[in-house]
């Protein structure tokens, strides 16, 4: 009698396990799809909002060409940008843009490219855990920061240099080396990752023939990682 009470005992249990199973999977699929919906509903809010901004900018440039005074050949070939007396030439925004850009590109990239190359051959395991932080912090630095600092030290100091004849207080020299500073941190982090993704038999095999550590460094190493160095350039050469 006991034994047929355990064995209808332990039926019973085997009968109930798939039913709670089965309970187990419906509400995981609740939840899996309570994420997926959440999930579209992120996607669907970034798409939107893009969106909306691109309508947005077209609309109001559109207001903003379609008044009498304005036209696209003034507005392209025009040196003078004051809207108080109705000039909307363009020309003097994008060369300043360009020549702020290139001197943020003449101080960042020799430097960033040094500093990454020190990184991946030269520094030692302890300099390089506390250095590639260090950078990393100082890429989120805010823009506001530096441009005060540009405003308060660095345009003095070019102006007492130079001449404050020919250094005015807003200029493309401190706003230029300002963005170098800037874009530094990150394109030193950049393309270190992309020179530390080298595989080591090619330094090894270099080495194995006889090369230095520098033209391993400059004549194998450079070159094996030009792709990703030259994505890490064009990504943090942003105006």
């Amino acid at each position: 009698m006991a034994d047929e009470v355990r064995i209808g005992t332990f039926s019973s249990t085997i009968e109930q396990i798939p039913g709670k199973e089965l309970d187990l999977r419906k509400r995981l699929r609740v939840h899996e799809r309570l994420i997926q919906g959440f999930l579209f509903l992120c996607g669907a809010i970034s798409i939107f909002t893009t969106v909306g901004i691109v309508v947005y900018l077209g609309r109001e440039a559109f207001k903003f060409f379609a008044l009498p005074e304005v036209t696209l050949i003034q507005f392209f070939t025009g040196t003078v940008w004051q809207p108080k007396i109705e000039e909307f030439g363009i020309l003097p925004l994008l060369s300043a843009t360009l020549i702020t850009t290139g001197i943020a590109m003449l101080v960042a990239i020799p430097t960033g490219l040094a500093v990454a190359i020190y990184l991946s051959e030269y520094a030692s395991p302890r300099a390089r855990g506390i250095i590639k932080p260090t950078l990393e912090i100082l890429a989120g630095i805010p823009t506001v920061v530096l441009g005060y600092f540009a405003l308060t030290w660095v345009t003095p100091l070019l102006r007492g240099l130079i001449g404050e004849n020919v250094v005015q207080i807003y200029n493309t020299a401190s706003a230029g080396l300002v963005m170098g500073i800037l874009i530094l941190p990150l394109i030193s982090s950049m393309v270190e990752d992309a020179l530390s993704a080298v595989p080591n038999s090619l330094r090894e095999g270099a080495y194995g023939v006889g090369a230095t550590k520098l033209e391993v460094a400059t004549q194998v190493v450079v070159p094996a990682a030009i792709s990703g160095i030259t994505a890490a350039i064009i990504i943090d050469a942003r105006p």
